[in-house]
C-alpha cells in the first residue's frame, strides 16, 4: 500500500477529482494548505500599500491506495492538475504500512 501526497492549485480540484474517480480512486482528503517553492511567492497592492505574499494557497491531497493502483492515480493527477506554469505543484510518494478502518476493524487493504 501507498501514501500518495499531492500538492496542487486549488482552481485544479474538480478536475483532479474526477481523473481520480476514472481511474477507481475511492476517497482522498484534502487539506488547505499554504507553501512556496521555485515560485516564491508575489507582491500584491492593497489599499495602495504593497506588500510580499511569500506563501501561495496550494491544497494537498492524501490517497492512500493499493500498490497496484499508485502508476493510474499519479498519472491522472499529473494529467489534471498541470498549466504548464510555475507552481504546478508536487507529488510524493511513500510506504504505507498498516490501515485500520474504525468502524470495522478491517485492517490493510481491506481497509481501503
Amino acid at each position: 500500500m501507498k501514501m500518495v501526497t499531492a500538492i496542487i492549485k486549488p482552481f485544479k480540484l474538480d478536475d483532479v477529482r474526477e481523473a481520480l474517480s476514472e481511474v477507481g480512486v475511492t476517497g482522498i482528503t484534502v487539506t488547505e494548505v499554504k507553501g512556496f517553492g521555485r515560485q516564491k511567492g508575489h507582491t500584491e497592492l492593497y489599499r495602495g500599500a504593497e506588500y510580499v505574499v511569500d506563501f501561495l494557497p496550494k491544497l494537498k491531497l492524501e490517497i492512500a491506495i493499493a500498490d497496484d493502483q499508485v502508476e493510474r492515480a499519479v498519472e491522472a493527477i499529473m494529467q489534471a492538475a498541470a498549466t504548464g506554469k510555475i507552481g504546478d505543484g508536487k507529488i510524493f510518494i511513500s510506504e504505507l504500512e498498516r490501515v485500520i478502518r474504525i468502524r470495522t476493524g478491517e485492517v490493510d487493504e481491506d481497509a481501503l
